[in-house]
């Protein structure tokens, strides 16, 4: 089924009542009647126009974080400028929707409001923006000492951010009001327990566990994945049977099955985990030959987006830059 996933559909943030603004909705529908997307009902309809397995971002965009929500859109940030792009997976054309503050636009997830949350590396904050329009709704500054804000997940009740460079997890909360908070509310969670910075890229994706009830983050350098316990930042090792998840970046969590891109590697892994998130096993690796160091995932039906950011490639204003899509297995 054509949709969002089911980490977005349990991480949004807001109840399912609410409405998403009327120019998406008139977009969606069209599409749908388009497209002849199938419904639950209607299991052997098939789309009259297949989906672009490809699509081409800006050249010299330099993309990092990828974000789908219940619309057939993908946004893409910049870690160059911050610049968020806009891409219909229908049709693989898009645009820039708002051209950053200068400093990256990392990991990032959409809410059923439209409402784009964005980490901000090096800028030490984080920013949401309106899906639709692009304009700037709020901006949080979280560390006024070096840092790197890599990635967010939401919650029912919070935007749950990443530093790579300081022990802590920042946490915007979030209500039934389609009010965003002050830069005053934010708190700041030391991380505790088994994780230890050291040099390099640290925690790095972040997700929720199977029951909602814990947050996993991955840990870049070492390749270890934790579970957070989002109360009192205590982490504990998640038990993968002695294996790695080197280089791991971004995190998507279907059902009970987490997927880790692991970007310098080439690779998805798939790991199917206990509901407590204590536990578990890597059960496939998927790659592609286009795959060119990968760093975050977004799904949408049946298939996985990744944005390639080329890491090992020399970044130019004329560099090209894609994102992938391959099927969910």
């Amino acid at each position: 089924m054509a949709g969002p996933s089911a980490e977005a559909a349990e991480s949004q943030g807001v109840p399912t009542v609410l409405t998403r603004p009327r120019v998406f909705l008139v977009l969606a529908a069209a599409l749908a009647a388009v497209l002849s997307v199938p419904t639950a009902g209607a299991a052997s309809a098939r789309p009259t126009r297949a989906l672009p397995d490809t699509i081409a971002l800006p050249d010299g965009f330099q993309p990092e974080g990828i974000a789908i929500g219940a619309a057939p859109y993908a946004f893409f940030g910049s870690r160059a400028t911050g610049a968020i792009y806009r891409a219909s997976l229908v049709t693989g054309e898009g645009s820039v929707i708002n051209p950053g503050p200068g400093t990256p636009s990392l990991g990032m997830k959409v809410d059923r409001r439209d409402r784009l949350f964005v980490a901000g590396g090096t800028g030490g904050d984080g920013r949401v923006i309106d899906a639709v329009t692009g304009a700037l709704l709020a901006s949080y500054r979280f560390s006024t000492v070096p840092s790197f804000v890599n990635d967010v997940v939401l919650t029912p009740d919070a935007a749950w951010f990443t530093d790579s460079t300081n022990p802590v997890l920042y946490r915007v909360p979030l209500s039934r009001s389609p009010k965003l908070p002050g830069p005053e509310a934010v708190v700041r969670t030391p991380l505790t327990g088994d994780i230890v910075y050291g040099t390099g890229i640290n925690a790095n994706g972040i997700a929720r566990t199977p029951d909602g009830r814990g947050l996993l983050i991955v840990q870049s350098n070492t390749g270890l994945l934790f579970r957070v316990d989002p109360a009192t930042g205590v982490t504990r090792t998640v038990d993968l049977g002695g294996e790695l998840l080197t280089n791991g970046d971004g995190l998507l969590l279907e059902g009970r099955t987490l997927y880790v891109v692991q970007n310098r590697l080439n690779i998805v892994a798939a790991v199917r985990l206990n509901d407590a998130g204590t536990r578990g096993a890597i059960v496939s690796r998927l790659t592609d030959p286009r795959f060119d160091v990968p760093t975050t995932v977004a799904a949408y039906g049946k298939r996985l987006y990744l944005p390639n950011a080329r890491f090992t490639t020399p970044p130019t204003p004329t560099t090209p830059y894609s994102a992938v899509a391959i099927p969910r297995r």
